[in-house]
């Protein structure tokens, strides 16, 4: 078997392992009939669509790798609990302190895993909303844009979520 062929069949395999977790996550039963179910769904979708993207797909298996996913996921949390209050703020806020623009950023993440995850931890912390990926560049709706330049914005969205996906992705 060649390379190329191993690497999809992996990707398939990753897919159907990453299908049937949420598969278990929304079933709520470990019945036989309801994991049978779940791992002939998940192993079908996975191969009808192989060119789909599962989280584990590009992902570095290091302890390093490791180690960055479990730190990326407590700095996500931290950025939304601090992102909730910042918004709560200028929501109770009288006079509705807003300055909403968008700002271009750019990342180093060269995996398409590591840039969709960027982009959906952007859009899932309040007060941003990634609009498009393009390559390096991410265009995002800020609530609050602090900074318009390309640097000071990506230094302010971006920085401390790639490190880790860095770590995790390349």
């Amino acid at each position: 078997m060649g390379e190329g062929v191993m690497d999809a069949n992996r990707a398939v395999f990753a897919s159907a392992i990453t299908l049937f977790l949420f598969w278990l996550l929304l079933s709520g039963s470990l019945a036989w009939d309801v994991l049978l179910i779940g791992a002939l769904a998940s192993a079908l979708i996975a191969r009808l669509m192989p060119a789909s993207l599962s989280p584990l797909t590009e992902f570095r298996a290091t302890p390093g790798g490791v180690i960055a996913a479990v730190t990326f996921l407590f700095v996500f949390l931290w950025e939304l609990v601090k992102a909730n209050l910042r918004l709560a703020r200028i929501v109770l806020t009288p006079s509705l302190p807003i300055a909403p623009g968008f700002v271009k950023v750019r990342t180093k993440l060269t995996s398409r895993m590591g840039r969709l995850l960027l982009a959906n931890a952007i859009t899932l912390t309040p007060g941003t909303l990634t609009v498009e990926l393009d390559g390096e560049w991410l265009f995002i709706h800020w609530v609050t844009a602090q900074a318009d330049d390309v640097e000071a914005a990506t230094a302010a969205i971006v920085t401390g979520f790639e490190k880790h996906l860095e770590a995790m992705y390349g």
